[in-house]
C-alpha cells in the first residue's frame, strides 16, 4: 500500500479550531490520538497492491465509520457531518474545505474490511486499548444478554417471495429467461409488482400460489446443466428454498399430483425475505414477534465496558443465547462470575461454564407444575445414581436410561397414581403421572435451590446483572434498533464498531491518554 502525502484542502480544523472542539469528547480525541488509535499498519493488508494508494486514508475512514457508528448515521449523513461539522473535520483529519468524498465510499471500505481476515479490526484495536489501561484488570464479573435488532429490508409474504425469486433466477442464470419464456405460465415476470388478481378471495389466492409454485418447480427443473456463478448459484438456491419453505401438498393431494398450497403455521427457520434471505422471525420474548437478528454481548458491569458481542440470525439452536454466551466467554483466561437471565441457564451451557471454573449466577427457569399450584419437579426426590424417583405420596419408581432427542430419561407411575390422595395435585393424566428429567438434572436441582434460598447469590445478582441491560439500551438507543445493513457478516461488522466506539467514549470518559507511547487511565480508575 503506497503512503498518502497528508495534504489537507484548506487549514487544518483541528491545530485552527481546537478550542471549538469540546474537549473531553470522541471528536477532540480521535483528532488527537487518531494516528496512535489506528496505525497505518493496521490496514496494510486490506491494501496489498504497492502501487499507488488508497483514494482516502484508511485511517481517516475507520475514524469516520467510528463516528457513525456511535452516532447511528446513514452513509450520506455521515458525509454530510464530515463536510459540515468541524468536530467530525477535526476527529478524521479534514482540512476546513474539505468536502470529504462520496458517500459510497463508506461502504466500499466497509465491505474490504468485512472480506479480510480481520473484519472486526476496529473493535480489536479498542480492546487492545483496554488491555494496555488495566482497566479490566481484577474485574472478575461478567454480564450477558441478547436483544433482538430489527432488520432492514420488509417482511415479504409468500407470493412476493415466489415472484421475487424466480426473477432473480431469470436475472442471474444464463438461459434461464428462455426456459422461463417456456415452462412458467402464472404470471409476467417482466411485470414489475405483483399478479393482478382478486387478493379478497381466498380460493384466487389459493390457485395463484400453487401456479407460483409449478413455475418454480418447472424453471429449476429445466435450467441448463452448466456450472454457475455465485450470484447465480445463490439465486437458485434461494428459489430452492422459498418454493418449499411455506407450502405443502393440497388437501386432497398425495404430493406427487403437483398440486400445492399455503402451509397452514410458519415453517420452521423461515426465510421472511429474498432481498435479505439470513433474516428470521423471532421470538423474544414468546407472545412478541420480530424480524431480525439477535445481538448478544458480555460486559463489564463495573465499568459498562463491552468486552465480546456478536449477531446471529435469529433463529435455530446454534444461535441461542445459551450457546452464543460459551462463544462471548471463550476469550476469557481467568475464572469469573457470570451473570444472566434464564436464557443462559440450560443445562449445557452451565455444565460447560462450571466446568471452566466460572461461578454462576445465571437465573434459573421456574419449573411448571402439571397442575396449577400442584406439585413441580422439585417436589420429587430424584436419585440419579440409583435412577429412582420418590413421588410426595411416597411411591418409587425406576428411571429409564437416557433417550431420545434430548437424551432425557423418564419415570412412570402408571397404576400407582390410580386412588392416590395427592393425585388431584400432580397430574391430569389418565394414565398417570410421568416425570421427565435432562441430562445434568442434579446441577440444576442445585442450582433453583441456590437462587431460592442463598441470601448473597441474590444480593449479587440483583446488584451486578442490571447493567447489562443498560448496555442493550446504549445499543439500540436514537433508533439504532432498526439495522442499516443486510447480513449477518455485515451487520455484525457494524455491531463490533459500535460496541468499540462505546467502549472508547467509555475510556475517554475515565481520562483516557496516551503517554510516552503507552495508553494510560488516571490511577483512580485503572
Amino acid at each position: 500500500m503506497g503512503e498518502w502525502g497528508g495534504e489537507t484542502i484548506g487549514p487544518d480544523v483541528w491545530e485552527t479550531c481546537r478550542d471549538l472542539i469540546p474537549a473531553g469528547s470522541v471528536f477532540a480525541f480521535l483528532a488527537e490520538h487518531r494516528g496512535e488509535l489506528f496505525p497505518v499498519e493496521m490496514f496494510a493488508d486490506m491494501y496489498p497492491s504497492a502501487n499507488g494508494r488508497p483514494s482516502m486514508p484508511p485511517q481517516i475512514l475507520a475514524a469516520a465509520i467510528t463516528l457513525q457508528a456511535l452516532h447511528g448515521l446513514s452513509d450520506f449523513e455521515t458525509v454530510q457531518e464530515l463536510r459540515c461539522d468541524l468536530r467530525w473535520k477535526a476527529a478524521c483529519g479534514l482540512g476546513l474545505n474539505d468536502m470529504a468524498f462520496d458517500p459510497s465510499l463508506l461502504a466500499y471500505f466497509r465491505r474490504r474490511l468485512t472480506c479480510s481476515g480481520r473484519p472486526n479490526r476496529v473493535f480489536e484495536a479498542v480492546r487492545e486499548v483496554v488491555r494496555a489501561t488495566g482497566v479490566l484488570r481484577g474485574k472478575h464479573r461478567r454480564a450477558l444478554d441478547s436483544t433482538v435488532l430489527d432488520d432492514a429490508v420488509a417482511t415479504q409474504d409468500t407470493v412476493t417471495q415466489l415472484v421475487a425469486a424466480i426473477r432473480a433466477v431469470i436475472r442471474e442464470v444464463p438461459g434461464a429467461d428462455h426456459v422461463a419464456a417456456v415452462q412458467c405460465t402464472a404470471h409476467d415476470y417482466t411485470v414489475p409488482g405483483k399478479p393482478r388478481i382478486a387478493w379478497n378471495d381466498e380460493q384466487a389466492r389459493a390457485d395463484l400460489v400453487d401456479a407460483l409454485v409449478t413455475d418454480a418447480l418447472r424453471l429449476l427443473g429445466h435450467l441448463p446443466e452448466r456450472e454457475l456463478g455465485e450470484k447465480a448459484a445463490n439465486a437458485v438456491g434461494l428459489l430452492a428454498l422459498v418454493a418449499g419453505q411455506d407450502v405443502e401438498p393440497a388437501e386432497d393431494s398425495d404430493g406427487r399430483d403437483g398440486r400445492w398450497r399455503i402451509t397452514r403455521g410458519p415453517a420452521y427457520d423461515r426465510t421472511v425475505s429474498t432481498v435479505d434471505p439470513q433474516s428470521r422471525h423471532v421470538h423474544k420474548p414468546r407472545t412478541h414477534q420480530q424480524d431480525g437478528y439477535k445481538a448478544h454481548l458480555a460486559i463489564e458491569p463495573e465499568t459498562g465496558l463491552y468486552t465480546a458481542v456478536a449477531l446471529t440470525p435469529g433463529a435455530g439452536p446454534e444461535h441461542h443465547e445459551a450457546a452464543v454466551g460459551l462463544a462471548l466467554l471463550a476469550d476469557e483466561d481467568i475464572p469469573l462470575d457470570v451473570f444472566g437471565d434464564t436464557a443462559y441457564s440450560t443445562g449445557d451451557a452451565r455444565h460447560s461454564l462450571d466446568g471452566a471454573g466460572h461461578r454462576l449466577f445465571l437465573k434459573p427457569a421456574p419449573l411448571r407444575p402439571a397442575v396449577p399450584g400442584g406439585f413441580t419437579l422439585d417436589d420429587f426426590a430424584i436419585d440419579t445414581t440409583a435412577s429412582l424417583v420418590t413421588c410426595p405420596a411416597g411411591h418409587t419408581v425406576p428411571l429409564s436410561a437416557p433417550g431420545g432427542r434430548h437424551d432425557q430419561r423418564t419415570a412412570s407411575f402408571k397404576d400407582l397414581c390410580i386412588g392416590c390422595p395427592l393425585r388431584e395435585r400432580c397430574t391430569k393424566a389418565k394414565t398417570g403421572r410421568v416425570v421427565t428429567i435432562r441430562p445434568h438434572h442434579d446441577l440444576q436441582t442445585a442450582t433453583r435451590h441456590q437462587a431460592a434460598t442463598d441470601p448473597d447469590w441474590q444480593a449479587d445478582y440483583r446488584r451486578w446483572r442490571p447493567p447489562v441491560e443498560r448496555a442493550v439500551a446504549w445499543l439500540v438507543q436514537h433508533g439504532n434498533r432498526r439495522l442499516h445493513y443486510r447480513g449477518t457478516i455485515a451487520n455484525n461488522a457494524w455491531l463490533h464498531t459500535r460496541a468499540a466506539a462505546f467502549n472508547l467514549r467509555r475510556l475517554i470518559n475515565l481520562g483516557l491518554t496516551h503517554t510516552d507511547g503507552t495508553w494510560q487511565l488516571p490511577p483512580a480508575t485503572a
